[in-house]
Parts: structure tokens; C-alpha cells; sequence
């Protein structure tokens, strides 16, 4: 099965809203083994998303669309798609009771262009929206099938992998499962892993493995088919274990996990606390740990000392070592963080200076970065040279700190479950 995604909202032509939808649609269907070979974007009008859906009909099996479901007279995606295949639209009384429910609850007067939001097509299967107002809908005809989806993502997302995905996968009509499997990695570049894994990528059959990098980090999506769960999962750990004996020492966790919130996991699991002192990051390192459910479990607090003056009333460290050494460098990273880790009262300590750009900083070049953390008694540091925009290193920084702090946990013998 070949698929297309046609995205409909002219605030996506606009660069109003970015089309992360295409994105996450593409990644499910490669777990059930559909091609994706085109990405559409059409404005709100009729006459060109009818020409969309042709020029589509005759590249693609199945046809998904995102956005114009909504209420307002520009949401005209099922109205256009209806009027193509011949397909009336009627009301759904589930879909209805559902929406009337939302304005009783919140005590407010539903207006009549929302009762809109109910029609579907008739003899569609109807997705139920458990996020919003707008219900999807799988429609088979001729030799196309249809899925529509509502465009905000907290509502297409769980509406495709709940309702969209299993309809598909009994679609294909396999006695065969698909098995993704996700390796993170960071402290390499997508061009030297797949280097180390080159003949591992020139066999893959199956599984299969696909590269991809983003934000700095690399994955390694492998994915299996077989006539079991078991039996995929057997093919996919093999392939595991191979890639883990040549690159495990840059693997911080898989699936889903990112790097805080894999550190957040081992300091729970470890009942180690941490806390920060920052100075270019500016509470960067912070804020990201404080995204991840449950870290006031292991997260006391810390400081954002921008400033030399900030560094020695907050954290006691000695002007004469700043006169020294200066902001930017790895004494001060180690100051900063044995100051936070003495005045917290944390198991580990972190301090990061450098000069994120876009200018030199205490006569240190911009990218110049240091990293400190202590461990116990013990202070670990690592310098970097980056080359991003400002606010990229300040990013990067963070996530250097993340993954040197696993990597040496890892390395002391804590508990650091892949």
C-alpha cells in the first residue's frame, strides 16, 4: 500500500504553523510497512484541494488528510472529498451528544456552525475524537481509502494511533506483525554511526534499520516483521545486540526517552538528587528536568549566575579565581559546580559557562563551552568547541550535560537500564 498525505490549512502555506502532522503520520505508517512517497500542503479552497485528491488518486492507494474539519466556513476538507467520491454527509449522533456535552460542562452556548463538526460521510468508519470536537473517519471507495483527520496534533495524534492505525493494519489483511524498536544515541554524528554500522546497512533485510538524525542526537528505528510479536522482537534484539557492541558507549536510552528524561529515570532509580548552577544556559538545563513528570523527586533546585558578580555572592566562589581563570573557563565550571552541589545539599552538582554567541566572551571564542559535574567527592569536566547559533549551543550545552552525566553514571556502576 502506497500512501499520500495532503495537509490542508493555509496557515501552513503562510509558515503560520509548521506541518509536524505529515511528520508523525509518516513515521506510523513506516511501522506498518506503508510507503510514503508524497506530502501535499493545500490552502483552504475547494477547488484546489479537489485537485490535490486527483492528482493523488493516481500515485497513491490511501489518502490521508489533515486539517478542515472545523467549524468555520473555511474547513471544507470533508465537504470537498464528499462531493468527490458522491458520498452525502450526515450527522453522527455520537459525535453530536459529544460536542453538545462539551458546552453543558463548561456552561457555554454552542453555536449552530458547531453541529457541523458532526457530519461525516456516510458509510464512513467514524474515529473517534477523545481530544476534541471533530470525529475522523476511514472511508473506502473505489480502489482509494480515505482518512480524514482533525489538524491540531494533541487531536490527530492519539485519533491516529487509537482509532486510525489498528483499522489499517487489519486493512492490509497480513497474518504478519510490525515491530518498531528505537535506539537514541548522542556524542556522535549520523555520518559516523552508520560508518561503524555500514555492513549491518548494506545487509538489512529484515529487520530493517533507518537512520535519522535531529536536534544533535541520532536514532536507529529498526523494525521487524513476523508471524508473531515474539518472533519480532527475537529479530529485532538480535540486531541489537550487534549495533550495541559497536556504538552502545553513545546509546542513552530508546523509544520514547530523551535525554533529560532519561537522566530524571536513573537519578530516581538511583535516589540521587541533583542541582545546577548556570551560567550560559540560564536555567536551560533546569527547565528542561523540570518538563519530565516526577522529577521534584530528584531535582532540589539550583542558579542562574549570568553575571561574575552573581558567581560569588550566590555560590561563594573566589574573586581571585575568576580574576585568574576568568567566566569562561574549567576552573570556574568546576566552582560553579561544587557550590551548588555544597549549597543544595545534592548528590551531584552541575556548572555550565561558556560563550554561547554571538560575540567572544571573556576573551574566549564564541562555542567555547565547559561542562562540570560532581559526583559524590568527585568533579568531572569536559570542554567543548561548538558551532551553532547562539541559542543552538545553549541547547547543545544542556544536552551535553545530560549525556555526560548518564555516561559517567553509567560507567561508576549505577543502575543505567537501557
Amino acid at each position: 500500500m502506497n500512501a499520500e498525505i495532503i495537509a490542508v490549512g493555509s496557515e501552513l502555506l503562510l509558515g503560520q504553523i509548521t506541518n509536524t502532522n505529515a511528520t508523525y503520520i509518516s513515521s506510523q505508517l513506516s511501522e506498518l510497512g506503508i510507503n510514503v512517497f508524497y506530502h501535499t500542503v493545500i490552502g483552504d479552497n475547494p477547488t484546489r484541494l479537489k485537485q490535490a485528491i486527483e492528482i493523488a488518486e493516481n500515485r497513491a492507494d490511501l489518502l490521508i488528510f489533515s486539517g478542515g474539519l472545523g467549524p468555520t466556513k473555511d474547513d471544507l476538507t470533508k465537504e470537498t472529498i464528499a462531493k468527490h467520491i458522491g458520498a452525502p454527509l450526515v450527522f453522527d449522533e455520537t459525535a453530536l451528544e459529544q460536542i453538545e456535552r462539551y458546552f453543558e460542562k463548561r456552561d457555554m452556548v454552542m453555536t449552530a456552525n458547531n453541529r457541523k463538526q458532526a457530519l461525516v460521510l456516510e458509510g464512513s468508519e467514524v474515529l473517534a475524537n477523545y481530544h476534541g470536537m471533530a470525529p475522523g473517519m476511514l472511508v473506502a471507495h473505489d480502489r482509494h481509502t480515505y482518512i480524514l483527520l482533525p489538524g491540531p496534533p494533541k487531536e490527530l495524534e492519539p485519533m491516529f494511533q487509537y482509532e486510525a492505525k489498528p483499522k489499517l493494519a487489519a486493512l492490509l489483511n497480513e497474518d504478519s506483525v510490525i515491530t518498531s524498536h528505537v535506539m537514541r544515541f548522542y556524542g556522535i554524528g549520523e555520518a559516523a554511526l552508520e560508518d561503524a554500522l555500514q555492513d549491518l546497512l548494506d545487509a538489512q533485510t529484515n529487520p530493517t534499520i533507518a537512520p535519522l538524525a535531529t536536534d544533535g542526537e541520532v536514532t536507529l528505528r529498526i523494525t521487524a516483521k513476523a508471524t508473531t510479536t515474539e518472533e519480532a522482537e527475537q529479530l529485532i534484539n538480535a540486531e541489537v545486540t550487534k549495533i550495541q557492541a559497536r556504538v552502545g558507549h553513545y546509546q542513552y536510552g530508546v523509544n520514547d526517552d530523551s535525554l533529560a528524561s532519561k537522566l530524571v529515570e536513573i537519578l530516581r532509580a538511583n535516589k540521587l538528587t541533583i542541582s545546577a548552577a548556570e551560567s550560559l544556559t540560564a536555567g536551560l538545563f533546569q527547565a528542561e528536568l523540570a518538563e519530565i513528570t516526577g522529577v521534584s523527586d530528584v531535582l532540589v533546585g539550583g542558579f542562574v549566575t549570568y553575571t561574575a558578580e552573581a558567581k560569588v555572592k550566590q555560590l561563594g566562589i573566589s574573586p581571585e579565581l575568576i580574576a585568574t581563570y576568568g567566566v569562561v573557563s574549567e576552573e570556574c565550571a568546576i566552582a560553579m559546580a561544587q557550590g551548588t552541589q555544597r549549597r543544595m545539599g545534592t548528590s551531584i552538582g552541575v556548572g555550565l559557562t561558556g560563550a554561547a554567541g554571538p560575540t567572544s566572551h571573556d576573551g574566549q571564542p564564541v562555542g567555547t563551552v565547559w561542562i562540570a559535574f560532581t559526583i559524590g567527592n568527585k568533579t568531572y569536566t569536559h570542554h567543548l568547541q561548538l558551532s551553532g547559533m547562539r541559542n543552538t549551543n545553549r541547547i547543545r550545552t544542556a544536552k551535553f550535560a545530560y549525556y555526560y552525566i548518564i555516561r559517567e553514571l553509567r560507567a561508576l556502576g549505577y543502575d543505567v537500564a537501557m
